[in-house]
């Protein structure tokens, strides 16, 4: 057996991933003018051609209603100039510019995408082979159905000459019903392995590593359980506000925005069973199995287990910001969620009464988002009772996801001297500090392995229908009630601690 089958039968996780960059590539970024293009997409497609990663023959289709071919070369590079991690270089920006193309046309005319059709020119690449397509729809949720239908019309979602794969942002749907309608859709056009949901959490090296550290270190996986793990809490906190997202936001909430996506998708990494191997399918069907196996709580149960609140006016970082309500093209009555807290139980035999607690929230103090794993105080301590032995507090391991990344372990260590005195100590490991190199930018990740065909990161239709099946029930005990409020700049609202301290618990300070 040659040595590198050996290695691969030692390690389940280790999977054959390209180093060499992508064939011929035709990427088409539908919604081109627009936020997500300028701060991720470009910057992203312009450090990985910089790096060697992008397919020699690559062509960036931008497709918007701008009539001006060359503005979407100016937008670019202004994008480019703001928003790459690397900044920008005459000799970076030459090698790239050529491969953009403009293509102009309204997303509900099917004429745009006969001549996209036509631009594509029958899938080649001008030198004979194939071309694979990828096409990105960074555009309004209303867009994802009927885009898919057009390409599905006009023959391009077919992979009779190469791959083709079609790339969607969040929100997946608004409701359950919704979700469902959407899945619905896109499988009539395209194949679900062409179908690549993002949720660009996934791309973080921290979150990645979250598998790592449970699945190659033999000290972690014999107690990730509810023998030994007290309670995990999942915080992803933002210090900003709406912004100028009102006529999203105000539809969609703290749930919609992040619950049923992110944060549903950080708990499953977290406690899923180990997968067979480290391939998209298994990896996945894990997930599922975990997403199915949370508690589904009644609309009348909703109160006792979750906490909405809205911010009001309050102090962020040394400045005064308004409340929500006070936040422009949001209605004075509104009751849209800005904070979500929420006690997920596990009902399987790993987790069976080890509570996941889970909130995220606007205006709080900074932002931040980290996964703590909190272990069972030790049984028995033999030097409880010496004179200032102090307070001894149980181990926790901290995954750090924004805006550092890395891990810290709480443990509990003699402080030096002639009395017995003992503190807890942090064990600390940092990405930038240990690797000496900057992380990749979550998008870059994203887009280099659609472009390879690894679906690992991305999410799949039975995902997307389990997280909505958890959230559902609590969106239609809300159907009545107010939020509790909170003052921005604060911890959230006092409600959300009854969620931990019925139990002897408290959040970590955010």
């Amino acid at each position: 057996m040659a040595a590198t089958q050996e290695a691969q039968l030692e390690n389940p996780f280790a999977r054959d991933v390209p180093k060499q960059a992508p064939g011929p590539t035709s990427l088409v970024i539908f919604g081109a003018s627009g936020d997500l293009a300028a701060r991720k997409l470009l910057p992203a497609i312009y450090n990985l051609n910089v790096a060697g990663l992008m397919p020699e023959r690559l062509r960036v289709i931008g497709v918007s209603r701008d009539e001006n071919p060359r503005a979407f070369h100016e937008h670019a590079k202004r994008s480019i100039e703001s928003y790459s991690r690397t900044g920008i270089s005459e000799e970076g920006w030459k090698a790239l510019e050529p491969k953009l193309e403009k293509l102009t046309g309204d997303f509900n005319d099917a004429g745009l995408f006969r001549s996209l059709a036509e631009a594509l020119d029958d899938r080649s690449d001008g030198a004979g082979e194939p071309s694979q397509c990828l096409f990105y729809l960074a555009v309004a949720p209303d867009f994802f159905g009927p885009i898919a239908q057009e390409l599905s019309e006009v023959g391009l979602a077919s992979e009779s000459a190469a791959p083709t794969r079609l790339l969607i942002e969040k929100p997946f749907g608004h409701d359950l019903r919704s979700a469902l309608a959407l899945n619905a859709v896109l499988s009539a056009a395209f194949d679900e392995s062409q179908i690549f949901r993002i949720d660009h959490y996934l791309g973080k090296e921290t979150v990645q590593n979250v598998q790592v550290l449970r699945f190659a270190n033999g000290i972690f996986e014999p107690i990730w359980n509810r023998r030994y793990v007290e309670h995990v809490q999942i915080t992803v906190a933002e210090d900003l506000g709406i912004g100028h997202r009102a006529a999203y936001y105000d539809k969609a909430g703290a749930i919609r925005d992040v619950i049923t996506n992110h944060c549903l998708q950080l708990l499953a990494l977290t406690a899923m069973e180990p997968p067979v191997r480290f391939e998209p399918d298994t990896i996945r069907d894990e997930k599922v199995k975990l997403l199915r196996s949370l508690r589904r709580y009644t609309p009348d149960e909703v109160p006792d287990y979750v906490v909405r609140g809205q911010y009001t006016k309050g102090w962020v970082g040394g400045e005064e910001v308004p409340g929500y309500r006070e936040e422009e093209g949001v209605p004075d009555d509104s009751r849209t969620d800005t904070y979500v807290a929420m006690r997920a139980e596990i009902d399987n035999w790993r987790w069976a009464g080890t509570p996941f607690y889970v909130r995220t929230g606007k205006r709080l103090p900074r932002r931040l988002t980290e996964i703590a794993v909190q272990f069972r105080p030790v049984p028995h301590l033999p030097f409880a009772a010496a004179d200032g032995a102090g307070e001894v507090e149980p181990n926790e391991l901290v995954l750090s996801v924004q805006p550092e990344e890395g891990a810290s372990l709480r443990i509990v260590a003699k402080i030096p001297g002639q009395t017995l005195d003992v503190r807890p100590v942090q064990m600390e490991f940092n990405y930038g500090e240990a690797f000496l190199s900057a992380s990749p930018e979550a998008y870059e990740r994203l887009l280099l392995d659609a472009l390879r065909g690894d679906a690992t990161l991305f999410t799949r239709a039975d995902e997307v229908e389990a997280e909505w099946r958890v959230v559902q029930p609590i969106l239609d005990g809300w159907e009545s009630g107010e939020p509790a409020s909170y003052e921005a700049g604060s911890q959230g609202p006092s409600q959300a601690d009854e969620l931990l301290a019925v139990r002897g618990r408290a959040w970590r300070r955010i």
